[in-house]
C-alpha cells in the first residue's frame, strides 16, 4: 500500500497502490458500475454513454469517460480534475493504481486522506465486510500536509509567503474563527489570533471582511488574505514583508507553528498554549 504526490507534466498527482486479494473482472464492477461506486466513492454516479454525473446532497457536477479497455483501465474527468484506474497482475489477484490529477496541489492533503478512507471503503465492499468510516479527519490531513511538503512556507525578495489549504470552509466561517466575530481585537486593531507571540501587532492597515485582513508590525507588514474556489475550495494566504531580511527564520518558524494551529481550529480543535517547543524545532528546520 503506497500513497505519493508527484508532478508529471508540471501538474500534481496523488498516486494510489493497493493489492487486492480479488480477480480483475470483479474490481472492475466495483470501480465502473454505479451500484458498485454507491459503496464507497464519494459522491453518486450516474452514467449516459460517455458523459457522467456526479451527485453531492448539495452540489452536482460533470464529467465525461476518457479511457476504458475492461478491465484494465476506466479513466475519467471530474470537473478540471482527471482519475485513473489500472489493475494489474497481482499474486494476490491484482493491483490497483489510482490516479488523481489535480486541478490545485494545495488541496492534496485533503484528497490523499480522502481516498485513503474511499478505498478502505472499496476493499470492505470487496471483502464483503461493513466498513466504518474514521472519526479522525484532521490526523490524515495534517500527516499528509507534512509529508507532502504543502505546511512549507518559502522566502521571496524578503517575503515570508505561505499558502495553506482550508478544506471547503466557508469565507464567512474562517474570517470569524481569525477574528472572533471581531471580539478578540487588541487595542491596535488586530485580532489577537492573527499575530502570536514572536510577531507583535501593530496599526491595523487593512481590514475587508471576509477576505483580507492586514498590519503592520515592528517585523514588517503581515497580511491575511482568504481565497475560495467553488471547485478546489478554500485557502489562506499569508504574507509576511519583513523589516529586516535577518528576522526571516523566525518567521518562518512562527507562522509555520501558526498555520498549523489555524488549520486544526477549522476542525474544532483548539490548541493552546503557544507551541514554543514546535517554533524552535522549526527554526532549526528554516535555518538549515
Amino acid at each position: 500500500m503506497s500513497t505519493e504526490l508527484r508532478r508529471i507534466d508540471g501538474k500534481p498527482v496523488l498516486r494510489f497502490e493497493r493489492a487486492l486479494a480479488h480477480p480483475p473482472a470483479k474490481v472492475w464492477r466495483a470501480i465502473t458500475e454505479p451500484a458498485e461506486l454507491a459503496h464507497w466513492f464519494p459522491a453518486a454516479v450516474a452514467v449516459d454513454g460517455r458523459e457522467l454525473t456526479f451527485s453531492f446532497p448539495d452540489q452536482i457536477t460533470t464529467g465525461e469517460v476518457l479511457e476504458s479497455d475492461p478491465p484494465r483501465v476506466f479513466a475519467f474527468r471530474w470537473n478540471t480534475d482527471v482519475l485513473r484506474f489500472e489493475l494489474l497482475p497481482h499474486e494476490r489477484g491484482c493491483l490497483l493504481v489510482f490516479t488523481h490529477v489535480l486541478g490545485d496541489e494545495h488541496g492534496a492533503a485533503r484528497n490523499a486522506a480522502g481516498w485513503d478512507t474511499c478505498l478502505a471503503a472499496l476493499e470492505a465492499r470487496l471483502d464483503d465486510r461493513t466498513f466504518q468510516s474514521p472519526t479522525d479527519v484532521l490526523a490524515p490531513m495534517e500527516r499528509y500536509t507534512r509529508e507532502f511538503g504543502l505546511d512549507e512556507g518559502r522566502l521571496d525578495d524578503g517575503v515570508v509567503r505561505f499558502v495553506r489549504d482550508l478544506v471547503w470552509r466557508p469565507l464567512d466561517e474562517v474570517w470569524a474563527l481569525l477574528t472572533e466575530d471581531e471580539d478578540g481585537v487588541g487595542e491596535d486593531g488586530v485580532p489577537t489570533r492573527a499575530t502570536n507571540p514572536d510577531v507583535p501587532p501593530g496599526p491595523l492597515v487593512e481590514h475587508e471582511p471576509p477576505r483580507v485582513l492586514a498590519f503592520d508590525s515592528p517585523t514588517g507588514r503581515v497580511r491575511w488574505e482568504f481565497h475560495h474556489d467553488p471547485d478546489h475550495g478554500t485557502t489562506v494566504e499569508l504574507t509576511h514583508a519583513l523589516a529586516d531580511p535577518a528576522f526571516a527564520p523566525r518567521a518562518l518558524a512562527a507562522w509555520h507553528a501558526h498555520l498549523e494551529l489555524f488549520f486544526a481550529a477549522t476542525f474544532g480543535e483548539i490548541r493552546c498554549p503557544w507551541p514554543a517547543d514546535r517554533v524552535a524545532e522549526l527554526l532549526d528546520h528554516y535555518r538549515r
